[in-house]
């Protein structure tokens, strides 16, 4: 069984690394780089005994692995770690959007007035100062906080 093995461990180490890199990507959603590096160097290792660079022996394929793991890891480390810290700013239509009322209070930028809607306590926001008794639609809605602009 082990011999049958060692004839092909340039395949077996290949699909190892798919397996690896499944899990990375598929499972863990890529949040962890480490099975990630293990994966790609499992098969290029497996490609290099593949290829008759490497030979065919478990120390020399514990040794390969371990520093391609540590090469892709110091070369790859900075690249993925931006990747996976960039966020897709999108804006979210909101079904509050579009709702007029009356302000009781002046409306500024600090959200200090306030008003009642759907039994929620709602923060006003707006870019420009508006007097109280404006008549003001709702353009943007946050969480607990209605921007707000004057009906024209």
């Amino acid at each position: 069984m082990i011999e049958n093995l060692s004839n092909y461990s340039a395949e077996a180490l290949i699909a190892l690394g798919i397996i690896l890199l499944a899990i990375e990507v598929g499972i863990l959603g890529f949040a962890t780089f480490i099975l990630f590096f293990i994966g790609l160097a499992l098969i290029i290792n497996g490609i290099l005994i593949w290829l008759t660079i490497v030979p065919d022996q478990l120390s020399w394929i514990l040794l390969t692995t371990a520093l391609l793991s540590a090469v892709l890891a110091l070369v790859l480390w900075k690249p993925l770690q931006r990747l996976q810290n960039t966020t897709e700013q999108k804006n979210v239509h909101s079904d509050f959007v579009g709702i007029t009322f009356f302000t009781q209070h002046p409306i500024d930028r600090q959200g200090l007035s306030t008003h009642s809607y759907s039994g929620i306590q709602w923060k006003l926001k707006s870019e420009q100062p508006i007097a109280a008794g404006s008549e003001v639609t709702v353009v943007r809605a946050e969480v607990g906080t209605f921007w707000v602009k004057p009906v024209v």
